[in-house]
C-alpha cells in the first residue's frame, strides 16, 4: 500500500475554511514557515539534550532532585496527553465535570505536543484514515519494501509534524471547537509551554538555592523530560503500527509494544485501542500494565469522572482473534 500526499484528503473537506473558524483555535488548514522552524527548534533542542543525557549523568551524576523534577513533570504531562488528550478529549472515553476537564487539557498541553484542538483533530483523522489512505502518521504511507518501510517509519515519528497540510479542526473536532473552555486553553498553549520549560529550573533553584540547581534542573526536567515524552508519544505512531502483538481485530496495524507500556502510560498496549477505541483501559490482559486506566478509576473514585466506558469480559472476548 503507498498513501500518496494529494489522497490525503478526504473529499468532504472544503478547500476554503472560513475565518472565523480557523480563528477559533489555534492554526488553519496551512502551517506556515515561521510555525515549522518553531517546531523544528523545539524538537532539536530537547533532542540534543537527551543525547547528550547518557555522557553527563555519567561525567556529573544525575541528583535527586532533578530525578524528582523530571519524573512528576513528565508523568503529569503524559497523563495529560493520555488520559486527557487521548481517552478524554478524543474518544470521550468517561465524562468529567468542568475543573477537571480544564486540568487534563492544561496538564497535555505540559507535553508539548500542540494545542489540545490540533492535537484531537490529527488523532480523529487518524482513526479515521488508520493505516489507509488519508491516515496523517501511517508507517506504511510509502508501501511495504523495507526501504518504503523505514521511510515511513521516519514519516509516521515526526516527518509528518512538518507537512504543510494541516487537519481541519471544524471537521474533526467541531466539539472542542465550540467548547469556550477547551479554545481558550487551546490559544493559550504558548503560555503552557513556556511553563512547562520554566518550572523545572524555578523549582530546582528554590530547592537548591542555587543557579546551579535551576540549570541542572532545567537540563533534565525540562529538555531531557521534553523529548523522552516526544519520542515516546511518536512511537505510539511509528513502533506499534509497524510491529507488536494482535490479539483483537482491528482494521489497521496496530500492534502491543510492551517494552513501551510504562512510559507511554499504557499507551502501547494499542491493537486493543484501534479494535475498541472508546474503552477507559487500554491494557486489559493479565499483566499489561496501563497507569492511565488506574488515574480514570481513582477519577471515578472520587466523583470526579462518571460514565466511565470499562471493558468488560464480553466486550473483550467479542474483538479477540480467532
Amino acid at each position: 500500500m503507498t498513501i500518496q500526499a494529494s489522497e490525503a484528503r478526504p473529499s468532504a473537506e472544503p478547500t476554503v475554511t472560513p475565518a472565523s473558524q480557523i480563528s477559533a483555535t489555534l492554526g488553519g488548514e496551512k502551517q506556515g514557515l515561521p510555525e515549522r522552524l518553531a517546531l523544528g527548534l523545539f524538537i532539536a533542542v530537547p533532542f540534543l539534550a537527551l543525547v547528550a543525557a547518557v555522557p553527563v549523568a555519567w561525567g556529573w551524576g544525575l541528583g535527586w532532585t532533578d530525578l524528582a523534577i523530571a519524573t512528576v513533570m513528565y508523568f503529569t504531562a503524559c497523563h495529560g496527553i493520555t488520559v486527557g488528550f487521548h481517552r478524554f478529549f478524543t474518544h470521550r472515553s468517561f465524562k468529567t465535570n468542568r475543573a477537571l476537564k480544564i486540568a487534563l487539557a492544561v496538564a497535555g498541553s505540559l507535553a508539548i505536543e500542540g494545542p489540545v484542538v490540533r492535537w484531537v483533530a490529527d488523532h480523529r483523522k487518524h482513526h479515521k484514515f488508520s493505516d489507509k489512505d488519508g491516515d496523517p502518521h501511517s508507517p506504511w504511507r510509502y508501501g511495504e519494501t523495507v526501504p518504503a518501510l523505514l521511510k515511513g517509519l521516519w514519516w509516521a515519528h515526526m516527518g509528518w509534524l512538518f507537512d504543510t497540510e494541516q487537519t481541519p479542526q471544524h471537521i474533526y473536532a467541531p466539539d472542542l471547537v465550540k467548547d469556550r473552555d477547551i479554545r481558550a486553553v487551546s490559544r493559550l498553549f504558548w503560555l503552557w509551554t513556556t511553563l512547562s520549560m520554566l518550572l523545572p529550573p524555578l523549582v530546582g533553584g528554590l530547592v537548591s538555592w542555587s543557579w546551579q540547581g535551576a540549570l541542572t534542573a532545567f537540563f533534565w526536567g525540562s529538555l531531557v523530560r521534553v523529548a523522552l515524552l516526544h519520542h515516546v508519544t511518536w512511537s505510539i505512531n511509528s513502533i506499534c503500527h509497524a510491529i507488536g502483538a494482535r490479539p483483537f481485530r482491528s482494521r489497521d496495524r496496530s500492534g502491543n509494544v510492551w517494552w513501551l507500556a510504562v512510559l507511554s502510560c499504557g499507551e502501547s498496549w494499542h491493537n486493543l485501542h484501534h479494535a475498541d477505541p472508546t474503552s477507559a483501559r487500554h491494557g486489559v490482559l493479565r499483566g499489561q500494565v496501563d497507569s492511565s486506566a488506574r488515574l480514570i478509576r481513582w477519577f471515578e473514585q472520587a466523583g470526579w469522572a462518571r460514565d466511565v466506558r470499562w471493558p468488560d469480559a464480553g466486550r473483550i472476548d467479542a474483538r479477540r482473534t480467532a
